[in-house]
């Protein structure tokens, strides 16, 4: 299994490169349309608070309850 997926890395697009499908058709797309359909001058945080918003909204819900349950579980109680 390791060397499969180790095996497919080697089809990837190098790191860098104009012609990954990221750079050719997600990042024109945002910085085209980021300011007619967000009403955002800043196209980064248009992604985040926008287009990704149930995302970055679900990722802090779950660092915020990791927090809480690190909290919890490292917290010292009095014995009565």
């Amino acid at each position: 299994m390791g060397f499969i997926l180790i095996y497919s890395t080697w089809h990837f697009p190098s790191i860098g490169d104009p012609n990954q499908p990221a750079s050719l058709h997600v990042s024109p797309r945002y910085i085209e349309k980021t300011i007619e359909e967000t009403k955002v001058p800043n196209a980064v945080t248009s992604v985040l608070a926008d287009y990704r918003g149930y995302d970055t909204m679900f990722e802090t819900s779950v660092i915020f309850t990791a927090g809480v349950a690190v909290m919890m579980l490292l917290r010292r109680r009095k014995n009565g």
